[in-house]
């Protein structure tokens, strides 16, 4: 191969050389806007959703600060500072029965989600309420049926208690400190507004309080 014929094809390999780099800065380029334009997606995506659920949450957390404002439709409401608080040995006459405050026994009643049969004294279930607890009670007009349901829902409820008292007006009533709400039916939607509302609500005297270690059922 003559001089001139080997400089023509070094020239040529040469120029194909520098198109394969030049390919390859342009793919180089494009593989770098293609990587900053999705990781700018994905970075304004996740921006977008952390906004969107940090608004969802502040949301909800409204929503519930107004729910906790908000008294249970037919709910009786008792100013809990006149509610006494102290410990007493002896049977306290309450103004309202069953009672939801006021001086109570120094024991108070297992409320871990505890089911009474019997009824029990008020002095020491006053003493449960002030430690956040809902109490729910019933009356002979309550179907077996209701008391089956409110026996389930309270079993699986911390912080509360039920039993039966015949001397109670309504058919089935739930207390709280300062709180009370009397029903027909187990199915009412109160019920659970209620227990939502109350149990170790904002209306507790002694929040954290032990439900646990009180007096068992007799």
């Amino acid at each position: 191969m003559s001089k001139s014929s080997k400089r023509a094809a070094a020239v040529s390999r040469k120029a194909r050389i520098e198109e394969m780099r030049r390919a390859e800065r342009a793919r180089e380029r494009r593989n770098r806007i293609l990587t900053i334009t999705v990781s700018t997606v994905i970075v304004v995506g996740l921006a977008g959703w952390g906004a969107y659920a940090i608004n969802n949450a502040n949301e909800k957390e409204e929503q519930k600060a107004a729910a906790e404002k908000k008294p249970v439709s037919g709910e009786k409401t008792w100013d809990s500072k006149k509610l006494g608080r102290n410990h007493v040995a002896e049977p306290v006459k309450y103004p309202m029965q069953p009672p939801v405050g006021g001086n109570h026994n120094q024991a108070w009643m297992t409320c871990d989600g505890t089911v009474y049969t019997k009824a029990i004294a008020n002095e020491n279930a006053v003493h449960s309420l002030e430690h956040g607890a809902v109490w729910i009670t019933y009356n002979d007009k309550a179907a077996d049926a209701d008391v089956k349901t409110l026996t389930d829902k309270v079993s699986k409820t911390p912080y509360t208690l039920m039993s039966p008292d015949k001397n109670q007006s309504g058919t089935i009533t739930l207390s709280a400190w300062g709180h009370q709400l009397t029903v027909e039916k187990a199915s009412d939607a109160r019920v659970e507004q209620f227990l939502t509302k109350y149990v170790q609500g904002a209306q507790t005297p002694e929040p954290g309080a032990a439900c646990t270690g009180g007096l068992p059922a007799s």
